[in-house]
């Protein structure tokens, strides 16, 4: 009985019961053009490999190879038959991949190092909706003052790194997510509460509840003030905006905070006004350093902030215009030293 034609035979639905193993070794045969070759490249001995083609060609009811003494030619049969194999094979890994890509992202754990504001802010609402999707991946969240965001990606302690991007060393990759501009939080019968919106020099001897020295944003206010010929009154320093907004509250003082503080600051019933002159708008992102490629986790979890972002800031500027409605006007209170 004549060989089938290997179109033929699949095309009768009578699909051969093979393994992976065995497509592989006829597809390495006709790579190399002999049987030497292909038990060395696949480090199985000659007798070995000659029953593994003959199961084959038994299984599919063709002949494959044509074996000489000397060489081993390939039938049409087996040409056509070896370009199927390769994409079986192909398709295969690919399937495999993917799927070793979807458990990774399954699960996992993810170390994202964030300013304080968008650390107390933002970032809450930002894991909650992504781990509503992925439960089973932990995510650590440190926080701390843009220089220790940097430390922590070139250091390898963090994936990802949420923060100002302006004056980003080189070794970083950055991918920006919005603007934060800065605002005075203070209580409602703060002396400058009355104004729409407060001057870097208004604060000229106003007690303050400031970050760490070391903090961007302070250096940046500090030199500003010094140009304009006077210091700022760092009355209390503390290391955490819950703190700062305590204090506050406390009547230590007023503090300078980025915007996505404002909700937080507003729901603890203090009042907020923007810093009009110099009216700073600052970009910040997500860096990651460039040579270091990312986990699948860490990738999806940048998607998913490059995504929700621009949500989670809408919320919260929702929140602060609610607040605003609803607060009993500032001029109404006593009015204090500051």
């Amino acid at each position: 009985m004549p060989p089938k034609p290997t179109s033929a035979l699949l095309q009768l639905g009578a699909v051969p019961d093979l393994s992976s193993r065995e497509l592989q070794a006829v597809c390495t045969i006709a790579e190399c053009g002999s049987f030497m070759a292909a038990a060395l490249t696949l480090n199985v001995s000659q007798p070995a490999l000659t029953r593994i083609v003959k199961r084959v060609e038994e299984a599919l009811g063709v002949e494959l190879f044509r074996r000489s003494t000397r060489r081993v030619d390939i039938t049409a049969a087996g040409q056509e038959f070896v370009e199927l194999a390769n994409r079986v094979l192909s398709d295969l890994l690919i399937s495999y991949e993917n799927m070793r890509n979807i458990s990774d992202e399954q699960r996992g754990r993810i170390i994202v190092s964030s300013i304080m504001s968008a650390a107390y802010t933002q970032m809450p609402r930002l894991i909650s909706a992504y781990r509503g999707s992925q439960p089973n991946i932990e995510i650590q969240l440190r926080e701390g003052i843009h220089g220790t965001v940097l430390d922590d990606i070139r250091s390898g302690v963090a994936d990802l790194g949420i923060t100002y991007l302006d004056e980003i060393p080189k070794e970083f990759t950055a991918v920006q997510l919005g603007h934060e501009a800065f605002h005075l939080v203070m209580p409602k019968n703060h002396h400058l509460a009355s104004k729409d919106g407060v001057r870097l020099e208004d604060l000229a001897g106003v007690d303050l509840v400031s970050m760490p020295k070391a903090a961007h944003v302070r250096k940046l206010l500090d030199g500003l003030a010094s140009m304009a010929g006077f210091r700022l009154r760092h009355a209390v320093t503390v290391h955490h905006f819950a703190t700062a907004m305590q204090c506050v509250m406390a009547g230590l003082g007023a503090a300078l905070v980025p915007s996505g503080a404002i909700p937080a600051a507003l729901s603890a019933r203090l009042v907020s006004r923007p810093l009009v002159k110099p009216q700073l708008k600052r970009p910040i992102g997500v860096l990651v350093l460039s040579h270091r490629s990312q986990t699948i986790a860490a990738a999806g979890f940048l998607e998913h902030l490059r995504s929700h972002w621009q949500a989670a800031e809408g919320i919260a500027s929702s929140g602060k215009s609610k607040r605003r409605r609803g607060a009993v006007s500032p001029r109404r209170g006593p009015r204090a030293s500051g």
